[in-house]
């Protein structure tokens, strides 16, 4: 069975529900193929790393870049899964204030380093989250905006099933 690692990290939930999305897509697009697991940043290392075949990298724009908690997983992954995981697919997803760039360039440039293939344009969505009081709210998300999340999911299954990736 292939496997599909989604880490995430989150301040107000727009990123989870992203994450979350795109998982659920994951597991009923070949629930016999593929096995999904859903990790916060945290508590994902190179352990989960080495063990899947694709990665979804979830995470919220922080002040133009990616999280710090996102960038402290690829800190606590990167050198123990150097040379370990070239070519293998992965997608990156943001959930943005304003614009997502600076935060999908640098997770970008970490998947370079780890040689990892990307299979889907990165996919930013932008709450446009300006003030103080509605950059700390509670996100929800549009239903079209996780849609958007769940048929990268499906794909990324869809692809690990059919031996495309």
């Amino acid at each position: 069975m292939k496997r599909l690692l989604v880490v995430w990290c989150s301040m107000t939930g727009g990123a989870r529900q992203m994450a979350l999305a795109l998982a659920d897509a994951a597991r009923t697009a070949a629930p016999s193929e593929v096995e999904v697991e859903c990790l916060e940043a945290s508590v994902a290392g190179a352990a989960e790393v080495l063990a899947a075949d694709a990665y979804a990298f979830v995470t919220p724009e922080n002040l133009a870049s990616m999280a710090g908690r996102m960038k402290d997983f690829f800190d606590r992954s990167y050198y123990a899964v150097l040379d370990q995981v070239n070519g293998r697919p992965y997608a990156v997803l943001v959930c943005a204030g304003s614009d997502g760039a600076g935060a999908v360039r640098q997770v970008e440039r970490i998947a370079t380093g780890l040689r990892l293939r990307a299979v889907a344009p990165a996919l930013i969505v932008c709450t446009h989250a300006q003030t103080r009081a509605a950059i700390l709210a509670p996100k929800q998300i549009a239903p079209a905006e996780l849609a958007r999340c769940a048929e990268i999911g499906a794909a990324l299954a869809a692809g690990l099933a059919a031996g495309v990736f």
